[in-house]
């Protein structure tokens, strides 16, 4: 019940909500020329870089590789971003919560809905390039805002998780750093999973059902199959099933509402570590 309580205290300061996420947008690139293009520079310089080294040097790729690497990056960017952003939000608002009452988790979540627009906008440049590419659209595309729902929520959930303990433990925004750099390996952004289903031998087999039970490989890879064509069949067995897209549901509501009660649990002790 005291979760529903919070909500509705956090709905009632919607507007509070929308001109912090305004804020956000409009002060990362204040003063730049480029503006929203600066946040496209990286993912699309690293996904060219990998593109060349996997696709003709490593000899490693398919049809359009640099597409199915960017449909893997994006997610993964909103998902980083959007978690270290959070994990230094309340800290980097402290003088604000000190001075007038906001509900404390309007902070981390107008970052993470800030990171989602910028998510947002990355996706019609993705939609620019597949056409230049000539990738056809289907009706596939249908499924992309429940992905992007899922997404959000699984992100939400941490960024509130990670804001509330790095109040406490600052070291938490460095362990996230390292987590991070580590998980961008495990999950599926510059190769696909199909690879991971064909050269995973048959005796560690449980080794792949517990990699697939990672919901953000499991989004990466959806996105994947939801923009652009199927795999070759060449480079593995397309591997998305219905009971791990079930588990990742699932574990994204959970996130969200874990993050949330975490959050609420302790934000009043905020004020004691600003």
């Amino acid at each position: 019940m005291s979760l529903i309580r919070e909500l509705r205290e956090l709905y009632r300061y919607r507007d509070l909500v929308a001109r912090l996420v305004v804020r956000d947008v409009k002060v990362r690139y204040k003063n730049s020329v480029l503006g929203f293009f600066w946040s496209l520079a990286n993912p699309l310089a690293q996904v060219f870089v990998i593109t060349v080294i996997f696709k003709f040097v490593i000899r490693i790729g398919f049809p359009n590789y640099s597409a199915y690497v960017l449909a893997g990056f994006l997610p993964w960017t909103f998902f980083q971003m959007a978690v270290l952003d959070a994990s230094q939000s309340i800290l980097h608002h402290g003088p604000l919560l000190k001075k007038v009452y906001v509900p404390r988790e309007a902070i981390p979540i107008s970052i993470v809905i800030s990171n989602l627009i910028h998510f947002g906008l990355a996706l019609l440049v993705l939609f620019v390039y597949m056409a230049a590419l000539g990738v056809p659209f289907t009706l596939k595309l249908l499924w992309l805002p429940v992905l992007i729902l899922f997404h959000f929520l699984l992100t939400l959930g941490v960024g509130l998780a990670v804001s509330c303990l790095n109040v406490f433990y600052e070291d938490i925004k460095y362990l996230m750093t390292v987590a991070l750099n580590l998980l961008y390996y495990i999950v599926p952004v510059i190769y696909v999973v199909e690879q991971v289903a064909k050269n995973v031998p048959a005796r560690y087999e449980w080794l792949y059902t517990l990699y697939q039970l990672n919901p953000l490989a499991v989004w990466i890879t959806a996105y994947r199959h939801v923009l652009l064509p199927p795999v070759p069949d060449a480079i593995g067995p397309q591997p998305l099933e219905p009971v791990f897209l079930i588990t990742a549901a699932a574990t994204s509501v959970l996130s969200a509402v874990a993050g949330y009660a975490l959050f609420n649990r302790y934000k009043w002790d905020f004020a004691e570590r600003l």
